[in-house]
């Protein structure tokens, strides 16, 4: 059983979803939560605020030894291209300053210090051409700065965790939709701009076609990814310790119509198109779509079809209690 869990990036949403879970599971002795900005966390939980790409701040997060820790932080995809050197300092040598304490503290005292790392990665990863359908053995070739700090770092996960320095996984986690709260600098942000905003009977800016395809996934199904991550056998992964997460295969327009089934065409009205020339250069080295089987063997579960994701939102951010939809495309 584990007892000592480290969340860095606790501070963001996945985080602060993450957080509350952890909290509500119970059966963890001590709870250590970190970011860049102080993050809020349940009683008892020791909080800390330290940029993990200083020297020193790394090995501080590790005093206590957690058996787990889960690597969130990032910069996201629109700021990792605006700005190239912040990109690389947080994204990748605050990781790999990561998983150098690790190796470090667990050749202090030789007692076979080991601890389970959930890394959250991206299917920025892979960059175009691609298939009708990503498959499991489709090469990671990104076409963007985040997807190619993404990429090396898994790659090192997967060497560090091969010379037992600890037991990695990379998650490639879909575009998580629908975001709550305030649009982030993310690329992809808009995606659940255009959902998020007209539920809120607020507008929304669509900087793409609509015939624009994506892979998303929910932030309760995140959540579940993460939390499948930490408990499953990881002796099935073998030395390929990358999965592409299962996900929803939609279309912007697909994504409005299902909007349009979940709250009428007067929400659907407050969608603005506005091309960003910017926005779709990057958009457009981005993968459409998966074959994920190789995680769905190993147990992770994705949510059905856009129309749930939509019904998700309203449940855990809105307080809406919504029926089940009929099943639209997505």
């Amino acid at each position: 059983m584990v007892k000592r869990a480290l969340v860095i990036g606790a501070a963001g949403m996945i985080g602060r979803k993450l957080v509350a879970r952890l909290a509500k599971d119970g059966g963890l002795q001590e709870l250590v939560l970190h970011d860049v900005v102080p993050p809020v966390g349940p009683s008892g939980a020791k909080t800390i605020a330290s940029d993990l790409s200083a020297p020193g701040e790394a090995e501080k997060l590790l005093a206590d030894r957690p058996e787990l820790i889960f690597h969130l932080a990032a910069i996201v995809s629109g700021e990792a291209e605006a700005d190239f050197d912040k990109g690389y300092r947080i994204n990748l040598d605050g990781t790999r300053r990561l998983f150098e304490a690790i190796r470090k503290e667990g050749g202090k005292v030789g007692d076979g210090y080991r601890p389970r790392v959930v890394f959250t990665s991206s299917i920025a990863v892979f960059g175009a051409p691609f298939p009708e359908a990503i498959g499991d053995e489709f090469l990671s070739a990104p076409l963007t700065s985040y997807g190619t700090q993404k990429a090396i770092d898994e790659l090192l996960l997967a060497d560090y965790s091969r010379r037992g320095f600890f037991d990695g996984l990379s998650l490639r986690l879909p575009t998580i939709c629908v975001r709550p709260g305030k649009p982030n600098r993310a690329a992809s942000g808009f995606f659940s701009g255009i959902i998020r905003e007209p539920l809120a009977g607020q507008d929304a800016l669509l900087p793409v076609p609509k015939s624009v395809r994506h892979w998303f996934a929910s932030p309760r199904a995140a959540i579940g990814f993460l939390l499948h991550a930490a408990r499953m056998d990881t002796v099935q992964l073998g030395a390929r310790r990358s999965l592409t997460m299962p996900g929803v295969s939609a279309t912007v327009g697909e994504q409005i119509e299902a909007l349009r089934r979940a709250a009428g065409d007067a929400a659907v009205r407050r969608i603005r198109e506005e091309p960003d020339a910017t926005i779709m250069r990057i958009v457009e080295g981005w993968p459409r779509n998966f074959d994920a089987r190789r995680a769905v063997a190993l147990g992770f579960r994705a949510d059905a079809s856009f129309d749930d994701i939509i019904r998700i939102h309203r449940e855990d951010e809105l307080g809406q209690k919504t029926p089940a939809p009929q099943r639209g495309r997505g």
